[in-house]
């Protein structure tokens, strides 16, 4: 397993993450639990911050909300600086309750309900990102309604295929997200935004798809949005003020992936967006860009206790842990792949080559196949690496489990800043209709 941050292995052969021995992690927290590198947290948000700030050209980096959003996130992501953007008004409630300033939010969504955006307009939030015709119209109705002027940004469609999982491809052309330049209704967007009251139309947005290893895909991106904001200088006479270009950068999830440093993505974007607009005459704008993965994604590490195992000879040993896919569906659905290592055995060689089930009742909940270890035993704390992003967030209930805790780690100190869920969290919800609210004896009398 590579080591991010400020993981190592200690004098008694255990992974130790921020100064945190992670096997006294799990028996003090229990398992499975999310624990987060805050100082890798902390200098990603300034490695993003520094290396725009290199550039001399305007800027805005806000965290992805939705790859980690709890309150402690939006508090420590509103000290380092950045802008937040959000989905729902569910991440949008949770950084107000955390006391993260509205107007350094941005809201995101293809389908933002008539609640959602009342919230979101009454709360004074900084921007919106819109998707659709029918957002266009709702959002200003909205805005006219409570006499405000919003600001917005046009999300486009520019029709390029980031080399990326097709699950995570959203700037090509057959999405559903934003306005499509190829079909004219990113210009159409143009004029119906400029022609109403109640919106300020600052510029445009593009995302092109995540998990993305060059900058070709960023720069060819950039071709276009300029080809598409000379054309609406040229027919209306707007000019765009701001270029979000979304995220997408990629991390290390195991050996032999190769993202770029992040100062490399920023240098390349930022020069390419500068030499771009200087030759087509057009005012240069601030760029904006969206990391999540990038921010919280090798921040994250998750602990697991094996349990049982189920050796099959010539084909292969199943060692299997006490979360899966409930705590991480991202094997289930991207078939992502990941690093671990035994946390209490950390320094030992490996001696078989194992496969790690989940605990759900599907076949298909497998964390790793083919993974080397050291010859494990029940009790054992497995670490899987990189999981800060898109795990937490992601969790679910499935067969009623229990979503795990959430620790932030820094200089020997463990804070809570989820707490492990309970059985009773798992039924709080449940409602039993009067019909069914005999007593189960009465019931098995008939």
């Amino acid at each position: 397993m590579f080591l991010h941050g400020t993981s190592t292995i200690n004098g008694q052969g255990h992974l130790q993450i921020g100064g945190c021995d992670t096997a006294a992690l799990a028996n003090t927290f229990g398992t499975p639990l999310y624990v987060m590198d805050e100082d890798l947290i902390r200098r990603r948000c300034r490695e993003f911050n520094e290396a725009f700030q290199a550039s001399g050209l305007k800027f805005q980096v806000a965290f992805a909300s939705k790859a980690f959003c709890v309150m402690a996130m939006c508090r420590l992501i509103e000290e380092e600086g950045l802008t937040l953007d959000v989905v729902s008004d569910g991440e949008l409630y949770t950084a107000l309750q955390a006391g993260f300033p509205p107007e350094r939010i941005h809201f995101h969504g293809n389908n933002k309900t008539p609640e959602e955006i009342d919230y979101a307009v009454e709360a004074g939030i900084g921007v919106f990102v819109v998707d659709n015709f029918h957002e266009l119209a709702l959002l200003n109705a909205i805005a006219g309604s409570k006499r405000k002027k919003i600001d917005i940004l046009l999300r486009v469609s520019p029709g390029v295929e980031a080399h990326t999982h097709d699950y995570m491809l959203t700037g090509n052309e057959d999405s559903k997200f934003g306005f499509d330049l190829g079909s004219g209704a990113a210009m159409e967007a143009a004029r119906r935004a400029l022609e109403q009251p109640n919106l300020e139309l600052l510029g445009i947005h593009s995302h092109i798809g995540s998990q993305i290893f060059e900058v070709e895909g960023f720069r060819h991106a950039v071709e276009k949005l300029m080809g598409f904001a000379l054309a609406v200088r040229d027919e209306t006479g707007a000019v765009f003020r701001v270029f979000n270009l979304g995220g997408g950068f990629g991390v290390r999830y195991v050996e032999g992936d190769s993202p770029l440093e992040i100062k490399d993505y920023v240098k390349a974007i930022t020069e390419n967006i500068h030499s771009t607009f200087t030759a087509g005459g057009y005012p240069v704008p601030a760029v904006w860009v969206e990391p999540g993965r990038t921010i919280v994604g090798d921040a994250g590490t998750t602990l697991y206790r094996i349990g049982s195992m189920k050796d099959l000879p010539g084909i292969r040993k199943y060692v299997s842990v006490d979360g899966g896919m409930t705590d991480n569906p991202r094997p289930a659905l991207y078939q992502a792949k990941y690093e671990a290592l035994l946390a209490n055995r950390a320094s030992e060689a490996n001696e078989e080559t194992v496969s790690i089930a989940g605990k759900c009742c599907e076949s298909g909940d497998m964390l790793i196949w083919d993974l080397e270890l050291p010859k494990a035993e029940a009790g054992d704390i497995l670490a899987v690496s990189c999981t800060g992003a898109y795990n937490y967030s992601m969790a679910s209930n499935y067969n009623r489990i229990r979503r795990p805790a959430v620790v932030f780690v820094k200089d020997g100190e463990a804070e809570v800043v989820v707490q492990r869920e309970s059985h009773a969290d798992l039924v709080r919800n449940d409602v039993i209709p009067a019909r069914l609210r005999k007593q189960p004896s009465e019931a098995g009398k008939r």
